[in-house]
């Protein structure tokens, strides 16, 4: 180890240092034969610790909190009272040295989260007329800034490509390995990085509000999180540290040996207990957030390891949700008064003024079509059901059909088929026709839904904001069990509140569907780039427009759940069995305190298994292929 390093570690742990060097002195104290002034010494240096240690005990016990502070003074105080000095030092090192060891494994399973943190964007190149670009700090950028991108580096803030084209890595936001090329106009996502071209772009948000703070504040709610599962860890302290003081007081009663009462404490530090679940559940969050997926608190991973019920949305969730136009059928009645091409233009035009995604379908149809798009007044859109619009002197109304129904004449049901969607346009107050789009099924969907019921989900329901017709085709092609359509949001959180399988996860798009999200155990947002990554609705959040994924987040819940109790059962077990040797005398206090220490270690690197996939390593069969993340009315 070099000098740097050793400094480094003197820093870091200074209590360890300062134990190995009280270790050193009494070693060197023995060899002279000075074995009293070296008991001296060790005594005098651990009932220091325990003074100092004793603080935070109490703090603890205040606070409900039982456990290694106050089993490892008590035993630190026995060794000194009964001699055994060496023991009461390598107490001491135990304590310090566990606390290292979390540390130390702490940051190994943060290690995907750290490295969002440190990729966070410092400085940006601003762009003005005539002049050379300007370094400036990245939260200085405005929206509209023109800036400059170099090679490899880090795009600082959320904007739109200027140049050409460009190669950027998205893996830190997505978890896609490739590189992806975009093109003049396509939205840059800050926290990407540049490829070998320098590119230009404007800002569109600042850093604040951009895509990579909102992951970077995700990622730092994840990792300060405290799950219930080591809060579970906290309760079991209580009858351990009792059931180890009954040990030791039983030991030492029928010994008549004050000294067995500390061989069993020595031997009792529940460190397992409180290291272990917060190891694995930040290993298990590390994982998520390496495969894409940002979970928001470590309650949320327990919460999916006991999922029963999954709720899908349609559109951008099951379905690849960029619908493209199949065919546009118009009404029997206004067969003679309008062509194809006019129904379609006016509904493009009143869709300029909608935020939806299949507005965005309709108005690239229409443009395919070489259709001039008309501009349009008394524009308004009516959330989740439709717009309407003056278009070119006309009055149209574009949407869905209890929406169109309600306010035009002579309205008819679209027939479609299988994986199609029909959109309704009415015309000065007339029903006019119906566009029909095609969405079809994600390839993964049916491996997805497959995979969910192999991890104990009972219940499966799909939930919708279009026609029954389409609704029902879709849930038998995916292999849904219900099915519930022409959903407004208000019926999806009603739904999802009345199911009895609990916990209930819903998979949407975290726009339209942040109420129902909010409403379920687990709201999982999809393809969460751009404004889905600020949902504050969800608990999860998938950086990849990847359904597996969801099948995915409650594998890494069940496993790390199963890793952090295993680690609990497997410490209180070997305590257990050490403590009942210690009774009988088998254990002396130093071979106790080493034993305990091997204790901790074993614990802390099963805790980190959930760094690795569990038993069903067989993700990249049901990957998808990125699409964009879409809504549905």
């Amino acid at each position: 180890m070099t000098l740097a390093a050793v400094r480094t570690t003197v820093v870091r742990f200074p209590l360890v240092a300062a134990t190995v060097a009280a270790g050193l002195i009494v070693v060197v104290l023995v060899a002279a034969g000075q074995e009293p002034a070296a008991q001296w010494t060790a005594s005098a240096y651990a009932l220091l610790v325990a003074l100092f240690r004793s603080g935070s005990m109490v703090n603890s016990l205040l606070k409900g909190r039982w456990g290694i502070d106050l089993l490892a003074v008590t035993a630190i105080v026995t060794t000194v009272a009964v001699g055994e000095y060496v023991a009461s030092l390598i107490i001491v090192l135990m304590l310090s040295g566990g606390e290292a060891l979390e540390v130390i494994a702490q940051g190994r399973a943060t290690r995907e989260l750290r490295a969002l943190l440190e990729r966070v964007p410092q400085t940006a190149h601003r762009e003005l007329p005539g002049r050379p670009p300007e370094d400036v700090p990245a939260a200085e950028v405005r929206p509209g800034d023109i800036l400059l991108v170099k090679p490899s580096e880090v795009v600082p803030v959320d904007g739109v490509l200027l140049s050409d084209s460009g190669s950027f890595d998205e893996s830190t936001l997505t978890g896609e390995s490739l590189p992806v090329e975009h093109h003049q106009g396509d939205t840059l996502l800050s926290g990407s990085v540049n490829g070998e071209m320098a590119v230009h772009m404007e800002a569109a948000s600042t850093a604040k509000d951009s895509q990579y703070s909102q992951i970077v504040a995700l990622v730092q709610e994840a990792a300060s999180s405290r799950p219930p599962v080591v809060r579970l860890a906290d309760r079991y302290a209580i009858p351990f540290t009792l059931f180890a003081f009954a040990l030791a007081g039983a030991g030492w009663y029928f010994s008549q040996d004050p000294g067995r009462f500390a061989q069993v404490l020595v031997v009792a530090t529940p460190c397992p207990l409180l290291i272990a679940a917060p190891v694995a559940f930040l290993a298990g969050t590390s994982r998520a957030a390496h495969a894409g997926i940002i979970i928001k608190n470590g309650g949320t991973l327990e919460q999916l390891a006991r999922v029963r019920t999954a709720v899908f949305d349609k559109t951008g969730t099951l379905t690849h949700g960029r619908p493209t136009l199949h065919g546009v059928h118009v009404s029997r009645a206004a067969s003679g008064e309008i062509s194809e091409d006019r129904l379609l233009q006016l509904a493009a035009s009143a869709e300029q003024y909608s935020s939806h995604v299949l507005a965005s379908s309709v108005i690239d149809a229409a443009r395919r079509r070489g259709l001039e798009l008309l501009e349009g007044t008394n524009a308004f859109e009516h959330a989740t059901q439709g717009v309407t619009a003056t278009c070119g002197n006309q009055t149209v109304v574009v949407g869905k059909p209890g929406f169109v129904r309600s306010i035009t004449t002579g309205f008819e049901e679209a027939g479609i088929a299988g994986g199609q969607l029909a959109v309704y346009v009415g015309v000065d107050g007339r029903f006019g026709g119906a566009l029909i789009m095609s969405d079809p099924l994600r390839d993964n969907a049916l491996s997805t839904l497959a995979e969910l019921r192999r991890l104990g989900v009972r219940e499966t329901l799909l939930l919708t904001g279009d026609a029954r017709a389409t609704a029902e085709q879709i849930a038998a092609s995916a292999g849904i069990s219900r099915f519930e359509a022409s959903c407004l949001p208000g019926d999806k959180v009603s739904i999802v509140a009345g199911l009895r399988e609990r916990p209930v996860m819903m998979v949407g798009d975290g726009v339209n569907d942040a109420p129902v999200l909010a409403a379920a155990d687990v709201g999982v947002a999809m393809g969460a780039k751009g404004s889905t990554a600020a949902s504050e609705s969800a608990d999860v959040v998938i950086m990849l427009d990847d359904l597996s994924k969801a099948a995915l987040a409650v594998e890494i819940g069940q496993h790390t759940v199963r890793i952090a109790l295993a680690s609990i059962w497997t410490g209180i077990l070997l305590s257990v069995g050490l403590m009942i040797a210690a009774v009988f005398g088998y254990i002396p206090a130093v071979a106790g305190a080493l034993l305990q220490e091997l204790v901790d270690l074993a614990t802390i690197l099963n805790a980190l298994r959930a760094l690795r996939a569990g038993r069903h390593p067989h993700w990249a069969e049901m990957g998808g292929t990125p699409m964009g993340v879409t809504a549905t009315r």
